[in-house]
């Protein structure tokens, strides 16, 4: 050889390859957790008590519809986790009070008004999506 020691493991694979190896494993978790962050459910209490973190970006909640109401072209449900409650404003059909659901949407200011700020989501067009 040229002089150069290699180091072996117990199983006779060079020292050097099991670093990269781990390198690549660890590299590969770090790309997978982070993807994963706009699967994950963001939790309703964030989204309201950060209301500058999340305005215009995209966010998935995960919780229970407590109320639904409709008026001609405006319809909105609530949606409540554990941690808190939120307007969800949608063209799609409304869903029914008790159930289960996960919603993605953009997170808007509806208004404000002194100390009182409405934040929403409001859940993209079911045409759009397709």
């Amino acid at each position: 050889m040229d002089g150069k020691k290699i180091l072996y493991n117990a199983r006779g694979i060079t020292m050097k390859s099991c670093r990269n190896t781990s390198f690549i494993g660890i590299l590969l978790a770090v790309l997978l957790i982070g993807g994963c962050g706009s699967l994950m459910a963001t939790p309703i209490k964030n989204i309201l008590d950060n209301p500058r973190d999340y305005s215009d970006r995209t966010v998935r909640v995960t919780g229970e519809v407590t109320d639904t109401f409709s008026l001609f072209v405006i319809k909105y449900f609530m949606v409540k986790d554990s941690s808190g409650e939120i307007t969800v404003v949608t063209t799609r059909p409304l869903p029914q009070r008790g159930s289960k659901i996960t919603v993605k949407g953009i997170v808007h200011e509806a208004f404000s008004l002194g100390d009182t700020q409405l934040i929403v989501i409001v859940e993209p067009d079911e045409a759009k999506d397709r």
